[in-house]
């Protein structure tokens, strides 16, 4: 089976190939830009890109909105996280935590996939912001976020240590099993 996935991060895809391709899936990448509305949750953005992709692509396909939210800034970036990253980065983040106690957040991965009908996969990992940043590997809020058990950041982890516990790497784990018992084998 071939299965697109609508990404421009080559990182993804490479995560999503790791999870779907032993089960017998060859995972596509599609660079299509699609509008992302702003909205409470990270479900209603990702609902939202599905329906209007599906007048746009053949077959089915998937896609993927994350987010980052902080506990001590109610919340916040959450749904905003990729334009945050933007334009404030990590040293912004960390400057709005500046005497902020409570330092819990957790990282939410959301996969929307459309076969004629919407499925929703999720995955979240709890842990907590730190003070400053640390590693160089991975991407985004990685270098500020250590994960529950764990005193690396996600920046600081290989990438397969990084992908068996990361939100998106619990999403696409969640994503697999659903294919795995829901695909007909042809």
């Amino acid at each position: 089976m071939r299965l697109v996935f609508v990404t421009s991060n080559r990182g993804k895809l490479e995560e999503a190939r790791k999870y779907l391709s032993p089960l017998g899936i060859e995972v596509v990448q599609k660079s299509i830009s699609y509008p992302e509305i702003q909205a409470n949750t990270l479900e209603e953005v990702v609902a939202f890109g599905v329906s209007w992709l599906r007048d746009h692509i053949t077959g089915p396909f998937f896609i993927d909105d994350s987010g980052l939210f902080v506990e001590g800034l109610n919340g916040f970036p959450g749904v905003y996280s990729a334009y945050v990253y933007k334009t404030l980065g990590n040293e912004g983040i960390l400057k709005l935590m500046e005497g902020v106690e409570d330092r819990r957040a957790y990282f939410k991965s959301v996969i929307g996939y459309y076969d004629g009908e919407l499925h929703i996969f999720t995955g979240v990992v709890h842990g907590k912001i730190i003070n400053e940043k640390r590693g160089d590997k991975g991407f985004g809020f990685d270098p500020i976020f250590v994960p529950e058990g764990y005193s690396k950041t996600f920046a600081e982890m290989e990438i397969e240590e990084k992908n068996k516990i990361s939100h998106r790497g619990l999403a696409l784990k969640e994503f697999a099993q659903w294919l795995k018992e829901n695909l007909k084998k042809d």
